[in-house]
């Protein structure tokens, strides 16, 4: 095997291999041990090696349907998933709060964790709640996940707020003075102008695509790239087919319609959210298996596309085109969604789109910040910004 270094480590804005081990092993490291191939997860320590990965972004993923409370406890067990990795492999894995701490990191040939908090419902309305996620390490939070939070919209629920309300200003304001990244992937695009309007520090999409290029209400629209510059942030190119392909993003729309039809619950929140019934009330188990049958048969007669790795490339040429080289970054979403892009099957494919880009005649100095100068200058910034008398 080449162990000749990558010419550029990668600095990956999300990966959710924690909810993985949630649910396949109850974070049971014996069961799933990264130090192995595993053929189940996206993301293992030889995948992350192979795709040249120098520091990850650990999502700390609860679903947006937990009550606060709940929500609260299940984000602590996540963020001690996280822990669990980093003690278990720490020749492999070193926190990480700082920018400085992921050029440490990456210097000394281990891969920098960092946390993420993926939804605003983690905080449970509370700044108190907020203030200790930045404490116990988290870099940034999701202002929203699938669902609106009772202070934000998000890109995939019926609009509740009109963007942010005034205590969703006061998280922005708090997350500033704090140093935790303002993170605006799942967000309606009005939740992403007001925090733009109100945050003094750069922001950030950790797994988002461009809207230009795929309709998909996850992705960023131009006029918010355009924005970027003026802000300092990145957005973070991400890998789900149905944010990179626009045909993927019409079958998937079209096989929760189909779900709708038959009572199914639809896939996507998006669907989710709209003004239709979902399922029966109390569906019997008949009732529910044709149900299911008859889905199967459409899918069969409507096979799914496929997205590829030259279609992730076209959203970073256009995100480099409207917000500037400085301003992109990459967040895979690995182990985040069942289906990738053709290529990007795993986190060791990462050279495979770096050689594409130099093939679009991409020069070493942009791809070493697309890599990692532009969030860890993003991360700098946000410190610079912070309250010193907070500390981390």
């Amino acid at each position: 095997m080449d162990r000749t270094p990558p010419a550029h480590l990668v600095v990956d804005g999300h990966n959710d291999i924690a909810w993985e081990l949630r649910v396949q092993a109850s974070y049971d490291l014996d069961t799933l041990d990264l130090a192995r191939h595993q053929p189940s997860l996206h993301t293992d320590i030889g995948k992350l090696r192979s795709g040249g990965v120098g520091a990850q972004f650990f999502s700390v993923f609860v679903p947006g349907t937990l009550p606060g409370s709940e929500a609260v406890t299940a984000t602590l067990e996540q963020i001690d998933g996280v822990y669990q990795i980093i003690n278990r492999y720490p020749d492999t894995f070193a926190f990480a709060r700082t920018a400085a701490d992921v050029r440490t990191a990456m210097a000394d040939g281990r891969i920098a964790a960092l946390l993420g908090a993926e939804g605003g419902h983690s905080i449970d309305h509370s700044l108190g709640a907020l203030r200790m996620l930045r404490k116990l390490g988290v870099a940034y939070l999701t202002l929203t996940h699938n669902q609106n939070n009772t202070w934000a919209d998000s890109a995939t629920d019926v609009e509740l707020h009109g963007g942010l309300n005034e205590f969703g200003r006061d998280v922005v304001r708090e997350m500033n003075r704090i140093g935790m990244l303002v993170d605006l992937s799942h967000v309606a695009v009005t939740t992403m102008r007001d925090a733009l309007a109100v945050s003094s520090a750069p922001v950030i999409f950790s797994h988002s695509s461009c809207r230009a290029i795929c309709g998909h209400p996850r992705n960023v629209p131009d006029d918010i790239l355009t924005q970027l510059p003026n802000n300092g942030g990145v957005v973070m190119i991400t890998f789900v087919p149905s944010f990179v392909s626009q045909e993927c993003a019409d079958h998937g729309a079209a096989a929760d319609a189909e779900r709708i039809r038959l009572g199914l619950p639809p896939v996507t929140a998006l669907a989710a959210a709209a003004d239709e019934p979902t399922e029966p009330a109390h569906p019997t188990t008949s009732t529910r298996d044709a149900a299911a049958a008859e889905f199967a048969r459409w899918q069969e007669a409507n096979p799914a596309p496929q997205a590829t790795l030259a279609q992730v490339a076209d959203h970073i040429d256009h995100a480099r085109e409207v917000a500037g080289a400085r301003h992109i970054g990459l967040g895979g979403d690995y182990d985040g969604t069942a289906d990738l892009p053709v290529g990007l099957e795993d986190v060791s494919t990462y050279p495979a789109l770096l050689a594409e880009l130099r093939s679009r005649h991409w020069s070493e100095a942009d791809l070493a910040d697309l890599t990692s100068g532009n969030i860890l200058r993003v991360l700098s910034d946000a410190e610079a910004v912070a309250d010193p008398g907070f500390g981390t």
